[in-house]
């Protein structure tokens, strides 16, 4: 690509980053340049932060339907996996799975909870009824 043709759509990040990418100056030699944005990188990611949604929108459903505890939720909503939610609270994988489920989640100590509401960088009121605070 020529630095002249350096794709300048309004991107996600626009107004935060821009992306830097190796072009090909006047002279043919390789340089860097800065993008704000592409349109087919903004739709790419418009649909991955879509499918991202829907899935924590059914893990909200599940447990309002009470087949799953805010674990999963919360879970969903951080963008993490069960690895990574057993590495932050200190639980095994297999306790981590079985606090998901509704019965196991409410037989939770008081210092468990604590545990899941700080590596949700939540409260443990706000774990247990599902209150996120971000806009």
């Amino acid at each position: 690509m020529k630095k002249e043709d350096i794709p300048q759509d309004d991107g996600a990040l626009n107004k935060l980053t821009k992306e830097v990418c190796y072009v090909v100056d006047g002279s043919g030699k390789y340089v860097t340049g800065l993008s704000s944005g592409w349109e087919v990188k903004k739709e790419a990611l418009d649909v991955a932060w879509e499918d991202i949604a829907n899935r924590i929108n059914a893990a909200k459903q599940k447990v309002l339907n009470q087949e799953a505890s805010p674990v999963l939720f919360f879970m969903e909503y951080r963008l993490m996996d069960m690895a990574t939610v057993a590495a932050y609270t200190g639980f095994w994988q297999w306790q981590v799975k079985r606090h998901m489920k509704p019965a196991a989640f409410q037989k939770l100590s008081e210092s468990k909870l604590k545990r899941y509401a700080e590596a949700f960088n939540t409260t443990v009121e706000d774990l247990k009824t599902m209150t996120t605070h971000e806009g």
